[in-house]
């Protein structure tokens, strides 16, 4: 995938923890360590959008569920 070059500015208590965790999790670059890092925040996100999907009722599927046939129609 092509990347694209962004300048952030963070503190140093962040800066020193995207090192060690570059040094410690053998990362190529302090890059890779702010991609995996966003890539758990979508992964977080999405996870939250399902959980909250779960909590919509949709009528026609409940209808459908107890419309009285079992696993053995099919």
């Amino acid at each position: 995938m092509p990347s694209e070059k962004l300048s952030i500015s963070l503190p140093a208590s962040l800066v020193q923890f995207i090192e060690n965790y570059k040094l410690t999790r053998g990362c190529k670059s302090r890059s890779q360590v702010i991609e995996l890092a966003l890539e758990l925040l979508r992964y977080q996100e999405l996870e939250q959008a399902y959980r909250e999907a779960t909590l919509e009722v949709d009528a026609d599927w409940e209808l459908t569920v107890v419309d009285g046939l079992t696993d053995e129609t099919w």
